[in-house]
């Protein structure tokens, strides 16, 4: 379910969760392409109390998915269940047409983006990266930065819920970026939450 209830109450998203940043969309790329069509191959990282059950109800949902999580472990009940498993960030996203994240803070929002074998080096025009993290708008930003400089689009999407609504596919997802991509993944999110409650912000 998709709504535009931040907009219609005049609304940002600061004022609705802590660290949902300013609008991210004036930091695009000249590079960056749409993810025109819904995509084919997800990647997941982070399987923590939160990632696991949002990776497992995509994968129950007959979602291409394809996971990393530095504690190579978390991964083995979703690669029994048919997940594919990919050493790196870098690696899924490379394989991933949309990647999503969902790490603990926002050093390891970074790291996992953005540092060595990070998943920026896997990204590039017509991919997309969507951060589910809870982290400042700072962080964001400089994902988002990242991102943008190989041609990809971003999109964050922090979520409101706790492990429960996660594994029930209830969770809330505040959203602001790029246009297209949170057009293109809107059917994913359906999967994971009850509803996304799209910014003004958008692109």
């Amino acid at each position: 379910m998709r709504s535009t209830f931040c907009c219609h109450l005049n609304l940002s998203p600061v004022m609705i969760m802590k660290g949902f940043s300013a609008p991210i969309s004036s930091y695009v790329s000249p590079r960056a392409q749409a993810v025109t069509e819904p995509p084919a191959r997800i990647g997941f990282l982070g399987l923590g109390i939160m990632g696991s059950p949002m990776a497992h109800n995509l994968l129950k949902a007959g979602v291409d998915l394809t996971v990393w999580n530095r504690t190579k472990s978390k991964c083995d009940p979703l690669i029994s269940l048919g997940a594919k498993y990919k050493p790196s960030p870098e690696e899924v996203a490379a394989s991933c047409d949309v990647t999503f994240a969902m790490l603990a803070d926002p050093q390891s929002a970074v790291d996992v983006a953005c540092g060595k074998h990070g998943a920026a080096n896997g990204m590039g025009p017509g991919k997309g990266y969507v951060d589910v993290s809870t982290v400042d708008g700072d962080t964001s930003k400089l994902i988002n930065g990242h991102m943008k400089s190989t041609g990809a689009l971003f999109l964050e999407a922090p979520v409101s819920g706790s492990k429960k609504p996660a594994e029930d596919g209830q969770l809330i997802f505040l959203t602001a970026g790029d246009k297209n991509l949170y057009e293109a993944v809107g059917s994913l999110l359906d999967i994971m939450g009850k509803v996304h409650i799209s910014s003004p912000l958008f692109k």
